[in-house]
């Protein structure tokens, strides 16, 4: 067998493993990834390029305008003039004031309610204070307000006193927002009764107070209790 007769029977052999056919399936779907790849990779680039260009376009629109021109400052206006005219004292009572009738070296011991301006207690206008007043002139001692809620809410406010300031003793006082006529309290098992007074400025408001000699100090209370004209409880 020559040469020639050799080789054509080689290519009558049988492969020793035989061709698998090409998956055309996963190819045109690898290409198809790989298309939408590049389409992706380049639209990114088109977007990156395209946004560069704005960027030199504005700033070179940015460059060609001209620089505002500095603006002049203008002096600061003078400030308002402020009046120092006397005006009412700090003790300026809002309605009448209301005598105890206890009467002591620096005056009669008063009680009178002062307007509150407490940005934290946006509820709170007005307070009691206990003062002394000789003549017209009136000395404050000891003033309390409500410190939480509203100041005329039902029930009972600012109670306090009942200690010695300035070698006196300062009686117990407060006030009930509501219809009261009669309030009492208990010092050593006897009720005891407090002076009341409306307050000019709002009638529903009742200031009271007890004698020192009755209620020696604040620790002897009991509970407060408020009635009404027809003896009705108006408190627990």
């Amino acid at each position: 067998m020559n040469d020639l007769e050799d080789f054509r029977a080689a290519l009558r052999q049988p492969p020793e493993e035989p061709f698998a056919e090409p998956d055309l399936a996963r190819i045109m779907a690898g290409g198809t990834r790989l298309r939408r790849r590049r389409r992706l990779l380049t639209g990114t680039a088109g977007v990156a390029a395209a946004a560069a260009v704005v960027l030199v376009v504005v700033f070179a629109i940015q460059l060609r305008q001209p620089a505002s021109a500095p603006v002049a400052q203008q002096p600061p206006a003078p400030a308002p003039a402020v009046s120092t005219t006397a005006g009412p004292s700090a003790e300026q009572p809002i309605g009448d004031v209301v005598g105890t009738g206890i009467r002591t070296p620096s005056g009669e011991l008063v009680l009178y309610a002062r307007a509150v301006d407490a940005p934290e207690l946006p509820g709170v206008r007005f307070g009691l204070v206990a003062g002394f007043r000789s003549g017209t002139s009136l000395q404050s001692v000891l003033a309390s307000n409500e410190f939480r809620g509203s100041d005329r809410s039902f029930g009972f406010h600012a109670t306090d006193g009942g200690e010695v300031i300035r070698d006196q003793v300062i009686p117990v006082f407060g006030y009930f927002a509501g219809p009261a006529a009669k309030i009492t309290t208990t010092v050593h098992g006897r009720t005891v009764e407090a002076h009341l007074a409306r307050w000019t400025a709002d009638p529903n408001v009742v200031i009271f107070w007890f004698h020192p000699d009755v209620v020696p100090d604040a620790t002897a209370l009991t509970p407060l209790i408020a009635y009404d004209a027809d003896g009705k409880r108006l408190t627990k």
